[in-house]
């Protein structure tokens, strides 16, 4: 009698210690986020995205810059100087100063006629340097949306599980609460009793990982989005891949629009061009002047002179350098055009390997499903025998084990589908903008 009394204490202790851990005491959501919504969040606020625009805007300053040497220069002048001169006179010992003012003002202006191409080619290359940023840019946003789909896939994930673990919780709890009755009774052992305890514990725990894995997702999510606060953030959404399966599509067609391989098919344009920018300086350089200046000790000035010109220059002896700078340019061209192929081979090999892994993932799901719904089915039927006394604790508890399972297997499985997804828009190189 003692025994059981003591038994009854300890089960009684039990569940009124994990009772709490079943109340669902999260905060009530302030709001819950949509996918979109994040998207829209990230393009305005992700710093990665703010980079790399702004690395857009001076590669479109630095064109700008050379663009301007084809076009005529032209600046002012305007100046005045003041002189003082003192003279002795050896015949009285006295000494007089005189000041003189100089004043001045004028206009020069230049245009360069011909430097065998070379600004021009100069400007083909800056233009391509501009293209490469903005790939690199698309790329960026490539990035930051894998990383806050995966993100947002985390938190979604994480608020389900909190679900699941929740009702394994209760199903743990129910199985504990049953096999004390019948332990009490006498019509169960011992080690049922311990093991359901034990199952109780695992669950209450982690109901309690779950949550915390859930609030770290929460502050991914925040961080990937680019803002630095977010109260009681949530999201919403399912679990639905949207990708069409039933056709392959055309994994050359994605490569060559692939943003790393247009990237480096503009470096490789413009490694070409800066061989024309070295090849061009075995040409001369010429330029037309005009300037037009006034000068006069009095303001304002009177004296005029007008100037015009030409202006040649062609170094001809350098020890080597221009030659070197050509060999150099062509060997940063191979190279260009080595890497160009290299990437487009690796855009091509992960495209085949995300569509797979996106197939299995996919097929997985459904299998699951199936697995899940059979769990359900025989947790059901056995929970009823058990009760009657059908069916031993040992064969119950594997069936409730596998029920158990299925559940996490079956979220599990629906959060890798989704990330097998989001791995295949990374791989076509979608930006934000995708959906």
């Amino acid at each position: 009698m003692y025994n059981m009394c003591m038994h009854r204490s300890v089960t009684h202790i039990v569940l009124f210690l994990l009772l709490p851990v079943s109340v669902c005491c999260a905060q009530e959501e302030k709001k819950a986020l949509t996918w979109l919504e994040c998207v829209f969040l990230a393009q305005k606020n992700h710093p990665d995205l703010i980079s790399a625009q702004e690395n857009v805007k001076e590669a479109q300053a630095s064109l700008d810059v050379t663009a301007s040497g084809q076009y005529p220069q032209a600046s002012a002048t305007a100046g005045v100087s003041t002189s003082h001169s003192r003279t002795k006179d050896d015949s009285t010992g006295s000494t007089s100063t005189a000041t003189t003012n100089a004043y001045s003002y004028g206009a020069s202006a230049s245009q360069l006629l011909f430097d065998g191409s070379k600004t021009s080619s100069k400007v083909s290359a800056g233009r391509e340097n501009v293209n490469v940023a903005q790939q690199a840019f698309r790329y960026a946003s490539v990035d930051v949306r894998q990383r806050l789909r995966s993100a947002f896939i985390s938190v979604l994930k994480g608020q389900e599980s909190v679900k699941i673990m929740q009702e394994i919780f209760d199903i743990r709890r129910s199985n504990l609460e049953l096999i004390t009755l019948r332990y009490e009774s006498g019509t169960e052992h011992r080690g049922a009793l311990l093991s359901a305890q034990a199952n109780s514990a695992q669950a209450a725990h982690e109901l309690a990982q779950a949550r915390r894995a859930l609030e770290s997702a929460r502050y991914q999510l925040i961080k990937e989005m680019g803002v630095e606060q977010y109260p009681d953030i949530s999201v919403t959404g399912d679990f639905e891949v949207s990708v069409s399966l039933k056709d392959k599509p055309d994994m050359r067609a994605i490569t060559d629009n692939h943003p790393s391989v247009q990237k480096l098919a503009a470096q490789t344009r413009a490694a070409s061009f800066g061989i024309k920018v070295n090849e061009a300086d075995f040409w001369p350089a010429l330029s037309i002047t005009a300037g037009a200046n006034k000068t006069g000790a009095h303001w304002p000035p009177h004296n005029s002179a007008l100037t015009t010109g030409l202006s040649l220059s062609w170094p001809f002896l350098e020890g080597g350098l221009r030659q070197a700078q050509v060999a150099q340019s062509r060997s940063q061209l191979i190279q260009a055009q080595a890497d160009q192929r290299s990437g487009r081979s690796g855009v091509l090999l992960t495209l085949e390997q995300k569509w797979a892994a996106l197939q299995d993932a996919v097929e997985n799901v459904a299998v699951q499903r199936r697995f899940l719904a059979a769990a359900e089915e025989r947790s059901a039927i056995a929970e009823a025998q058990y009760s009657m006394g059908l069916l031993k604790f040992d064969n119950w508890t594997i069936i409730e084990d596998n029920l158990v399972s299925a559940k996490k297997t079956f979220i599990d499985a629906q959060a890798n589908a989704l990330l097998a997804e989001a791995n295949w828009i990374m791989a076509k190189g979608e930006t934000l903008e995708y959906n």
